[in-house]
């Protein structure tokens, strides 16, 4: 777990930097005199490597299905390395013109493609590697490992804030971040190599290759549940963002805060938000997923008007504070279990995929292009209408959580499976059948596996469900 958490912090650092620190390199890749202008550029290349997301998430998806969640969470931390270096030694607009901004662009696309693919080898093995009833719980450190990727960003932004001038930022002060992300993803890939892989897909190597493994055919067997996985995000990953990345913006060009106290603001926040991530994640394994999802939706749906009102009118560190908490406690109900949720709505064999894909997808056309959307309705002089349309996405979430089924008793391996029915019989659902939770089942165990599950008492069963690092009983 904290291998997989460790992986997953630098990957999101890596991310979060670049919107962090754009403030203070709009202007060494992008001529002009509109600050707004420059960072609506910025913004675009940000936006753009969301549209990898979804190819990284494919591609390494797949691979995780068929090759493990150890292999793909390795090559993920690989690819963000490279990207990070690219843009600390980038060529500035006067030394290159726009190739320093190209070279912007291609490392946004490659870093786009390494977090598509990380969020679902990350959901997924958090989720595989907990005990069944504390999934929440350990689903929920994707998100605080995430949130401490943007601490660690904005700490170090804060450190050079108070140690070098805003002509060094700007010239060459910026660059240091990168540097560092290459560092810290180095010594993350040496740990990576070390996991442990997961039970559930241990169980699946036994069996064999199995050819439809992390295949877009078998994911299509399971649409229903990847549209479940985007309507369920939408509203996420926009109010996600909003009090995320482009809090800090908002509160310096809308609010008139000075850089350094919105950027404490905003480091604050999150630090209260990190925190609270596995206590939302535990309480759902006792109260299950949709009442978190769904207060969340309903906080954001009415709330988020009023709150980003409210915070474009605090020009001082405390009250901002305390309106941003309020936005982030509501955006916990989600981020707290949305790995779990998706991960339990998927067989073993396409779990992966089935996560990454739609996920990215989602993001792509709405998390990140949020910002973008902000600053356009700022610049068009109608910055309010993106109030509404953070609640209107909001809605459409909560639609889907109130239709969907509580994912919470689902059974992830063959060894849950075994702790439900010791003694399953050919009678047993068939694959795709739905389970408790109204997620699609494993397939049926063979009559070999029957027999052995069949001796095995249900305490033995639970014991060894609980022991991530052991086969399970119906294993061959």
């Amino acid at each position: 777990m904290i291998g997989g958490s460790l992986g997953n912090l630098v990957e999101w650092y890596d991310w979060f930097i670049y919107a962090s620190f754009a403030i203070y390199f709009a202007d060494s890749f992008f001529p002009g005199d509109n600050p707004t202008t420059k960072l609506m550029n910025t913004a675009g290349i940000f936006a753009v490597g969301f549209l990898m997301r979804p190819v990284g998430g494919w591609v390494l998806g797949r691979a995780a299905d068929r090759h493990g969640r150890k292999s793909a969470l390795t090559l993920t931390v690989t690819m963000m390395s490279v990207a990070a270096l690219l843009i600390a030694i980038a060529p500035t607009y006067d030394q290159a013109g726009y190739g320093g901004a190209l070279v912007l662009l291609l490392a946004r696309l490659l870093q786009g493609m390494s977090i598509g693919g990380e969020y679902a080898a990350s959901a997924t093995y958090l989720t595989e590697a907990s005990a069944r009833h504390r999934r929440g719980l350990g689903s929920s450190f994707q998100y605080v490992s995430m949130t401490c990727g943007q601490l660690l960003g904005l700490g170090i932004l804060i450190t050079v804030q108070h140690t070098l001038t805003e002509d060094q930022l700007e010239s060459w002060g910026w660059r240091i971040p990168f540097l560092l992300g290459t560092v810290f993803a180095v010594v993350v890939y040496w740990l990576r190599r070390r996991l442990t892989e997961t039970q559930a897909f241990q169980e699946k190597s036994v069996d064999g290759l199995d050819d439809g493994a992390g295949t877009l055919r078998v994911l299509w067997q399971h649409r229903r549940q990847a549209g479940l996985v985007m309507a369920l995000t939408l509203g996420g990953t926009v109010a996600y963002y909003t009090y995320t990345t482009y809090l800090t913006k908002y509160l310096i060009g809308s609010a008139g805060m000075p850089k350094n106290t919105a950027t404490l603001v905003s480091f604050t926040a999150l630090a209260v938000f990190a925190v609270l991530q596995p206590f939302a994640g535990a309480l759902s394994d006792r109260i299950g997923r949709r009442p978190l999802l769904i207060t969340f939706a309903v906080g954001c749906t009415v709330g988020t008007y009023p709150i980003m009102t409210a915070l474009g009118s605090a020009s001082s560190y405390w009250p901002a504070l305390g309106l941003s908490l309020i936005a982030l406690v509501v955006v916990t109900g989600y981020t707290s279990i949305n790995a779990a949720v998706k991960a339990e709505l998927f067989p073993t064999r396409v779990r992966a995929l089935g996560v990454a894909l739609p996920y990215a997808i989602a993001n792509a056309l709405f998390g990140g292009t949020a910002e973008y959307v902000a600053l356009w309705f700022k610049n068009s002089g109608h910055e309010s209408m993106f109030f509404w349309y953070v609640s209107g996405c909001a809605f459409v979430s909560l639609v889907t959580y109130l239709l969907m089924p509580d994912t919470r008793n689902v059974a992830l391996s063959r060894a849950e499976e075994a702790a439900d029915d010791p003694a399953p019989t050919e009678t047993s659902p068939p694959a795709g059948a739905l389970a408790p939770g109204g997620a699609p089942t494993t397939a049926a165990p063979t009559a070999e596996a029957g027999t052995t599950e069949a001796a095995t008492t249900e305490s033995e069963a639970k014991a060894k469900a609980e022991v991530g690092g052991l086969r399970s009983a119906g294993a061959p």
